[in-house]
């Protein structure tokens, strides 16, 4: 097994395996560990031997809780912009080359599945949800937005659930992700390890996958379905909030508990993840991740994400101060801004 820092890489028969091996930081994604995983998938794209990747994270309750924000924030704060923006420059590509990957990229998920972690697994061919699966894209809450190619799978999402992910970041299960797409097989935790060494093989991925797989039942979060289409479906974060006041019946204090919810993120992410979802139904993949670009080169030139982070992650205090601290103190011409072009500085794409 050849270990690259916090990620490792060995041949085990016809696969190519990622282990995810940062367990003291949740297998959070460093700059370094994009780089590797980026070099390595090259080699193996290669590589006649290898058939098939499979992604998996050392045991503990994380496969990988989002990226390395405290490096990041440490960046921005002392003023290290383009170095903080490299780290989008190679993560943001190594998602649609995962995307676009020309053999089976299989996601052994069996816990946390956050940001960064979604990004190295949601655009992989097959992505298997264990026991312990939890989905979310909680970047409102700490003054960033959802990347990682949100913008593309978000508004692909049924319905409107893409919009309460993007808004709320509730976390979805196992059930809910097979229901939203998120994830594509339902597979109980204690075969993982029977299912890596089947991968292992010649057999072909479907099939291996399916001879695991069990059906996945019904999640909290598609079990309100309804709700959400009719409630989410405003293309204003205030008009969402104002049908959630008013709904009755049974409903009631779950529209209550979500409108709270909303109501502590950040007034600016959440007019950005909104707008994300509204505009990414109509883009391809390439246009998504540019958008990104451009909002994420303006996001850490502001306040929101370090105040966020300092109060979520830092210190712990769970009290942000938000600039603007509401809602209507976003102007269309902010949100604008952060999706405006770079004057010819777009990412470079696989």
């Amino acid at each position: 097994m050849e270990a690259t820092g916090d990620i490792l890489f060995e041949r085990r028969g016809a696969a190519g395996v990622v282990t995810l091996n940062r367990q003291r930081a949740l297998n959070a994604v460093s700059h370094q560990m994009v780089r590797a995983l980026r070099a390595q998938l090259e080699a193996w794209a290669d590589d006649d031997a290898v058939t098939r990747v499979v992604v998996v994270a050392a045991p503990g309750r994380a496969f990988s809780a989002g990226g390395d924000i405290r490096a990041l924030t440490d960046l921005g704060q002392t003023g290290r912009y383009d170095e903080a923006l490299q780290f989008w420059r190679d993560e943001y590509p190594l998602n649609a080359y995962i995307k676009t990957y020309r053999k089976p990229y299989v996601a052994l998920i069996d816990g946390i599945v956050m940001g960064g972690g979604v990004g190295i697994s949601v655009h992989g061919s097959h992505r298997v949800a264990g026991d312990r699966y939890q989905f979310a894209m909680p970047e409102v809450g700490i003054g960033f937005f959802p990347d990682v190619g949100a913008t593309w799978f978000l508004p692909r999402m049924p319905g409107e659930t893409g919009a309460y992910c993007a808004l709320t970041g509730d976390r979805f299960n196992a059930a809910d992700a097979c229901a939203a797409g998120l994830a594509t097989h339902r597979v109980p935790s204690d075969r993982f390890p029977a299912l890596l060494e089947g991968l292992s093989g010649t057999v072909a991925v479907d099939a291996v996958i399916s001879a695991f797989s069990e059906p996945a039942g019904q999640g909290p979060i598609l079990s309100r379905r309804a709700a959400i289409d009719r409630l989410f479906a405003h293309d204003s974060v205030e008009d969402i909030l104002v049908v959630l006041d008013r709904e009755n019946g049974e409903n009631r204090e779950w529209a209550q508990s979500t409108a709270a919810m909303i109501r502590t993120k950040s007034p600016l992410s959440l007019k950005l993840a909104l707008a994300q979802v509204r505009r990414g139904r109509a883009w391809d993949f390439d246009a998504c991740m540019q958008a990104e670009f451009r909002i994420v080169s303006r996001v850490i030139h502001g306040h929101d994400f370090y105040e966020g982070v300092r109060a979520v992650i830092v210190d712990k205090d769970n009290a942000p101060k938000w600039r603007p601290a509401t809602l209507d103190g976003v102007t269309d011409a902010e949100v604008e801004r952060h999706f405006a072009d770079l004057d010819g500085d777009a990412l470079v794409m696989p």
